[in-house]
This record gives C-alpha cells, structure tokens and sequence, in this order.
C-alpha cells in the first residue's frame, strides 16, 4: 500500500511536535518547512516554516539558509529584510549553493547586517566550578584505576596538558574504563572516534598508552586552536573543532553543554596555559 505525499507529511510534522523533534532528521525538517511555507498537506504556517527553516540553518544546513533568506527577502511572515537575506545567502554560497551565489552576485552590497535572533549562538555558559577538582569523583578515583592515574601523570606533562584535565576528560567519558566502547564507536579511555585515532596516529586505541597519549595529543591540538579555553576545548573534545568555530563557542547540543559542565565540576580553571609553540 501507497502512502500518500499528504500522509507523508502529516508524519513528519507529527514528528516534529512530539518530544524527538529536536533529534528528527534534517531532511524530514526541511521537508516540513517547505509544506508549511508552502500550504502542501497541511494548513499554510509562515512563522512555524521560518522557525524550522532557521533551527535548520543554525545548524549549518545550506538549504534551510537559502530557504529562509528566501523568505526574508520576499517578505514572507515578516518584514522585508534584503540585507537579513544577503547575510544568509552568503552563508549558503560558501557552501557551494549556487542559487544563493546568484543572488548574492545580484544584491547590492551594503554595511553588514546582522542574522536572525534565532541563529545567533547561545549565551556563555554559566559554569559552577567546584573548589576540589576531585570532589565529585567517586572516593577520589577508586584504587582499582591508580595504573591509569599514574600513567596520565607520567605523559600528560610531555604534551603541555595538565594531568588534571586529562583525568577529568578521562572520568566523563569512559569512566576509566579501558575498553569503552560508546554507540558512535568512541574508543578506550579517552573515547577516540576512528577518525580521531588515525588523525593522532593511535594503532590500538584499547591500549591504555597508545590511547592516553593520542588523547593528550588532542587535548594540546585544542588548547592551542581555543587559546586555552578550558570551556571551547572540552566543547570541542565533545563535538569537534568544526562545532565550535561555526558556533562561536559552544554549541547549542544538549550533549555537549552537559558533557562542558562536567568536566567544569572536575577540573575548576577556566583557562589552562598555552603548550609552548614549537
């Protein structure tokens, strides 16, 4: 049996109201934007599509910037904005979206405007640190993980990383456990992701050494990159420099604002000081 386009999207736009809509596929989201911008199988909603359309493009979908760009610079539920819809053009056009190019070749240039409200990046996190680094680890890390302790201590101070945070990224994401393995395929006591692994050249990511030090290495990557920001690095330990750089900060994912006041419970500084510059 058939189902029908209308059915199909009234699907997804039931998806979109329950309480996965955050975690519904890009392509169903667009999909929905597009029927309620549109009228087509569901009752025409404006400002519903441009928030879809904008949840989409803050995410970095190239699509959904040029769609609501579209919709800006047409004047579709809201005022007309050519310069709010150049910016998002521009956006997409450096994405390779040779619609928006076109229009951004077209539209006369003029002094920068600003983005919708809804893509501007999150309010900074308001960290508690806790005064004792240790104080939330259970018993002060557990005898049984002395070994992996001793050996973070040992490594971490050849690769500029301050043991501290090491053991703190250590605690959150594999719980000291040296065959972790996570539901994206984040290996070993630092939870390297193949790509991570082969990046740091880790050949065995399940032993203790070869994993620790690919880690560290990563860690040092990141503290340079962020300049030491202890909130960006662990941000983008979790979600990837990408992530981080795109958003200014750190992203609006709910993984990785709870995983970023983990490690702040653990590791109390702000700012760990640079690794020297070869």
């Amino acid at each position: 049996m058939r189902t029908s386009s209308t059915a199909k999207l009234a699907l997804c736009c039931a998806m979109l109201h329950c309480a996965c809509a955050r975690a519904a596929p890009p392509a169903v989201v667009m999909a929905t934007a597009a029927a309620l911008e549109h009228g087509e199988g569901m009752p025409r909603d404006l400002p519903r599509a441009a928030e879809l359309y904008c949840r989409l493009a803050r995410q970095g979908v190239a699509d959904a910037q040029y769609a609501l760009g579209w919709m800006i610079i047409n004047g579709r539920g809201g005022p007309r904005d050519e310069g709010v819809a150049r910016r998002l053009f521009e956006l997409a056009a450096a994405q390779g979206h040779e619609q928006a190019a076109r229009l951004v070749a077209a539209l006369p240039a003029s002094v920068q405007a600003p983005l919708p409200a809804c893509m501007e990046p999150d309010p900074p996190l308001q960290l508690e640190l806790a005064p004792d680094p240790w104080a939330a680890l259970p018993a002060a890390i557990p005898p049984q993980h002395n070994p992996v302790r001793q050996l973070v201590e040992t490594l971490a101070p050849q690769y500029d990383v301050d043991p501290q945070l090491a053991l703190a990224v250590i605690a959150v994401e594999s719980g000291f456990r040296v065959h972790a393995v996570s539901p994206k395929n984040a290996q070993g006591l630092m939870q390297l992701i193949p790509q991570t692994a082969r990046r740091f050249a880790v050949a065995d990511p399940f032993d203790p050494e070869s994993n620790v030090r690919g880690g560290l290495a990563y860690l040092r990557t990141l503290l340079k990159l962020f300049d030491g920001d202890v909130e960006r690095v662990t941000a983008a330990y979790n979600a990837g420099e990408a992530a981080v750089l795109h958003y200014r900060g750190v992203p609006p994912f709910h993984e990785t604002r709870s995983y970023v006041r983990r490690i702040a419970m653990l590791y109390p500084h702000k700012i760990h000081p640079l690794p020297p510059t070869p």
